[in-house]
């Protein structure tokens, strides 16, 4: 056995047992799922924050994701170049991001350190500055990338497809927002959303490394001790993917064009994600060895690149794919991927396939988390989807017992009649 093979081997038995990964529950009621690992003296905390995007105003999409990238940019006492030089000093990193359902971060650092990081971490989500200047600066950053995008034509492709698959839902606007929307975002916008995300009784935290369970209570006492209570979520209505069978072109002057398709799909927390997910495997989730790569590209040229993936949303769930491919042979290459996807519903995988699958997945898992960054945000992403403390332990034997009647099922949930919602940006021929 290689010393690769050894180190996967040893992270998959250490991330297994049910010893490892413990809760640490504070007096303000904040739980963590703590792996203790004193192997090298760092800390890694992941943390997610329940709302997202899905909570942008009216009219002001990409609210959420302004106020992640503001909550270091100072915050108490210090200004933004304070704060950035106080996390440089100790070589701390901090970071923020939101998506549709949540707004998160991590915060790694030597265990030296860790007091400051704690420190830092606890002003940026208690007392962020929002700075008028620090709003223009980001504001004007996130507008230079969104008018860089707008000739992007897999970007365009992306931002049609889920105006068209979602209409008139929150999933359907992008989560970056639009030079529009974004120019209208106000400071007091900032300070509603954060009021309403950012509170003590909706945090999921996950640590790892060389601290002990009463350490970490104090630190996350100090950390999320002093948040309110968050405000009341807008709710978010359950949806599914509409226009199955709808083609939509994006008029662009190029010579290839960015195909974006999508169906059905599962949600993670549902019995039938994992078989959903071994057939994506087998679909287009495989890099080299899916149907979608050896029938597109290996067998006929047609696409560099082409694969598919689950996406699940708290309020909807799809099976989304996507290749790119001359403008004239876009018609061939959709044929392709029908094909493929009525082979799957009429005949399934055979036996030897589903096995490839399933040995694939079972084996590539372990390299989730080769470092601790990797372990805390597995942890915190399956504590915010409530699948259990237990389930890195039981999702291989769960992946391992997919059956092919399983199989049908799921796609006979995804992927239905075979009909998907197709968005090409592009000049696409006979679409």
């Amino acid at each position: 056995m290689s010393l690769t093979e050894t180190l996967v081997e040893t992270t998959a038995q250490t991330i297994s047992s049910p010893t490892t990964a413990l809760p640490v529950t504070t007096a303000p009621g904040i739980e963590a799922w703590h792996v203790e690992s004193p192997v090298v003296p760092m800390i890694a905390l992941a943390f997610t924050f329940e709302g997202g995007a899905a909570q942008d105003p009216a009219g002001k999409a990409g609210c959420a994701q302004m106020l992640a990238r503001l909550l270091d940019e100072g915050a108490g006492d210090l200004t933004s170049d304070l704060f950035q030089e106080r996390l440089a000093a100790r070589a701390i990193e901090l970071s923020f991001h939101a998506g549709a359902d949540a707004v998160g971060g991590s915060l790694k650092m030597l265990v030296k350190h860790a007091d400051e990081g704690i420190a830092l971490l606890a002003l940026a989500l208690a007392k962020p500055r929002l700075d008028p200047d620090a709003i223009e600066r980001v504001r004007a950053q996130i507008i230079a990338g969104l008018r860089y995008q707008q000739n992007d034509p897999g970007v365009l492709a992306s931002r049609r497809f889920f105006n068209e698959a979602f209409a008139g839902h929150p999933y359907a606007r992008p989560s970056s927002g639009t030079v529009e929307s974004v120019t209208a975002i106000t400071r007091d916008d900032l300070l509603a959303m954060h009021a309403r995300i950012i509170g003590r009784g909706r945090v999921k935290v996950a640590a790892v490394g060389a601290i002990g369970a009463e350490q970490l209570a104090e630190g996350l006492n100090r950390a999320f001790g002093a948040l309110p209570e968050a405000g009341e979520l807008k709710a978010v209505p359950r949806t599914e993917v509409h226009e199955l069978g709808k083609r939509v072109v994006v008029d662009l002057d190029v010579p290839q064009s960015v195909i974006r398709f999508g169906m059905a799909g599962v949600p993670w927390r549902d019995p039938d994600f994992i078989p959903a997910y071994v057939l994506n495997h087998i679909l287009g989730g495989g890099a080299f060895t899916s149907r979608l790569f050896q029938e597109v590209r290996e067998k006929r040229g047609l696409a560099y690149s082409v694969g598919t993936s689950l996406v699940s949303h708290r309020s909807a769930a799809m099976t989304w794919g996507y290749t790119a491919t001359k403008n004239e042979r876009v018609g061939e290459a959709l044929s392709v991927i029908g094909d493929e996807i009525g082979r799957l519903i009429a005949d399934g995988p055979d036996d030897d396939e589903l096995q490839k699958a399933k040995d694939y997945l079972t084996g590539s898992y372990a390299l989730g988390f080769d470092t601790s960054t990797k372990i805390a945000h597995q942890l915190v992403q399956i504590a915010f989807e409530e699948l259990g403390m237990d389930y890195i332990a039981r999702r291989n034997a769960m992946v391992s017992a997919v059956t092919q009647a399983d199989i049908r099922r799921a796609a006979a949930r995804t992927f239905a009649d075979g009909k998907m919602l197709v968005v090409a940006a592009g000049r696409p021929v006979g679409l």
